[in-house]
């Protein structure tokens, strides 16, 4: 399971040699340091913990203080964990680049959605809106909600008024076009969740 942590920087466009145009968003993927290994043996499962985006040591509390000195790193703002197959491949201290993925590579990026505060059933769940004549008066409301004397409440799940966006998303199968190892860039084709700067995590994909 090849993957790396990045930061969105925004998007932008490329050309192909035949003057195909490909609209690609730049991320900023790692480095990434080895923090801890997890083993069968001692954890349940195989799987490596990293960190992202280096940090001041006053920004960090006790206890993960004495995780990163222990593991001789430096300081960093974000942990992750990625399962792998063969443990024995990455050692703590390793430093993990955007060359561990190339062109023409699918990947899954998964990040937190741009939030849109709290908005209703239109803009929300797509749903209809009503006449717009005076006499209606019902514009932009919640339609039927299908419940009466029995059983006196609003079932779970109705699509209602509420919080929308920031939420984690993944998008999957992405082709990577391009990796620039020099400057840590990966510019994959089309968009991926989240703000400029926002986290996000690039995995190898699983239904390539």
């Amino acid at each position: 399971m090849k993957a790396i942590l990045g930061r969105k920087i925004g998007m932008t466009q490329v050309f192909t040699e035949d003057g195909t145009v490909i609209p690609v968003t730049v991320v900023e993927a790692g480095p990434v340091k080895v923090v801890q290994k997890k083993t069968v043996e001692k954890d349940g499962y195989n799987a490596i913990q990293v960190g992202f985006s280096d940090v001041k040591e006053k920004k960090v509390n006790k206890p993960l203080k004495g995780h990163f000195d222990k593991a001789g790193v430096e300081y960093k703002k974000y942990l992750r964990e990625f399962k792998v197959e063969n443990i024995d491949e990455y050692e703590v201290g390793q430093e993990i680049k955007a060359d561990v993925f190339s062109a023409g590579d699918k990947v899954d990026v998964i990040g937190i959605s741009k939030g849109k505060g709290f908005q209703g059933v239109i803009k929300r769940h797509n749903q209809s809106r009503g006449p717009e004549s005076h006499g209606s008066k019902y514009h932009r409301a919640v339609g039927s909600l299908g419940a009466s004397s029995f059983p006196s409440r609003v079932f779970k799940t109705k699509k209602l008024p509420g919080h929308m966006g920031h939420e984690r998303v993944t998008v999957q199968n992405l082709e990577v076009v391009r990796v620039d190892a020099e400057k840590n860039l990966i510019l994959i084709k089309g968009a991926v969740p989240g703000p400029k700067g926002g986290l996000l995590t690039i995995k190898q994909s699983i239904k390539a």
